[in-house]
């Protein structure tokens, strides 16, 4: 008996120095990634990914022939995007060594993320954006941080709403709308299937971030990044076809300009899922306010489209104070509450 209760207590406490191993182990890996200037970098390289997004879509639409009001065309052309992006992080994984094993039961929660975030998100958004104009559409989609920051407060300590918060938050979603206000004038009116849609996205993306921070606790953050991206294509196409699209006439240009997007969203999610891994979310999301600044400069630069005001400087100038004023707040626990 009192050899049984030995062996179960060397046990537990090889167990409990596994733990501090594990613990001290993650610690350190986490610290650059915790690092302020680091998770700048990073964030802000991926919003730069996620914003040359816009014109080199735009020239996807021309090279494929994709009129317009073509909703379900420019599904599936999503759909064939994040599948290339999701066979890039294969690829990389298996050159790199990395391992993309994950446990039976975490394998629903990566394909819920899928479903949620690469699928239903964009079907939303896509279906939305026909239905409305791109300015109202691009000022909208940037409801997903005030989202993020809001639901994230009921979950994670760290991201408890404060009047500094907000105000970063408010400021950073004025720099948006005065970077699309082209003319000075935002067009009325709602429907439901028009901006109500593109706020549903919206909606729906933050919740797929707060719900990426939670299973990335657990799952390897290329693991998540690769199978959501590929689950999540395969209902996009799915979707697409079922709506009547046409399969893309591929030509060398389109291919390469189909290998770019996919790698802007391998990259772009890959390192937005570690980022959220290791940071509070409004601290992480607050950056995404620069998508859109990205995408005016990139367009105009490529596309020669608009021409650069003092309403991008003053945009600029918002959206950075925005980051300064959440990057900047001291830094609370970050348990989860629940």
């Amino acid at each position: 008996m009192k050899l049984n209760n030995y062996k179960g207590t060397n046990e537990k406490k090889d167990k409990n120095q596994d733990k501090i191993i594990k613990n001290k182990n993650e610690s350190k890996e986490t610290t650059v990634f915790n690092k302020s200037y680091m998770v700048m970098i990073l964030a802000l390289i991926s919003c730069f990914l996620w914003g040359s997004a816009f014109p080199s879509v735009k020239v996807g639409y021309e090279i494929f022939s994709i009129a317009g009001n073509d909703t379900y065309q420019k599904i599936t052309f999503a759909g064939f995007r994040f599948l290339i992006s999701a066979i890039m992080i294969f690829i990389f994984c298996m050159v790199t060594g990395r391992t993309l094993k994950i446990k039976k039961e975490d394998l629903s929660k990566v394909a819920f993320l899928g479903i949620v975030q690469t699928s239903i998100q964009y079907v939303f958004f896509y279906i939305g954006l026909s239905n409305t104009t791109g300015t109202k559409g691009s000022i909208l989609a940037a409801t997903t941080t005030f989202f993020s920051v809001i639901i994230a407060h009921f979950f994670y300590k760290e991201d408890k709403l404060s009047f500094r918060r907000i105000v970063g938050v408010v400021l950073g979603f004025i720099g948006v709308a005065i970077v699309n206000m082209n003319g000075g004038k935002i067009q009325g009116g709602f429907t439901f299937t028009g901006e109500g849609f593109v706020v549903i996205s919206s909606l729906v993306g933050a919740l797929a971030g707060i719900y990426t921070k939670k299973i990335s606790k657990d799952i390897s953050t290329f693991a998540i990044s690769s199978y959501q991206l590929f689950i999540g294509s395969i209902f996009l196409i799915v979707s697409g076809f079922m709506g009547g699209a046409r399969g893309l006439n591929f030509t060398p240009k389109g291919a390469v300009l189909l290998l770019y997007l996919g790698f802007i969203s391998a990259a772009a999610f890959s390192i937005w899922t570690v980022l959220l891994k290791y940071n509070g979310v409004g601290k992480v999301t607050i950056y995404k306010f620069s998508i859109p600044l990205f995408g005016v400069f990139l367009s105009y630069v490529f596309l020669g489209e608009r021409s650069l005001g003092t309403n991008v400087i003053i945009a600029v100038i918002l959206v950075i104070l925005g980051i300064i004023l959440i990057n900047t707040e001291p830094k609370a626990n970050s348990n989860m509450k629940s």
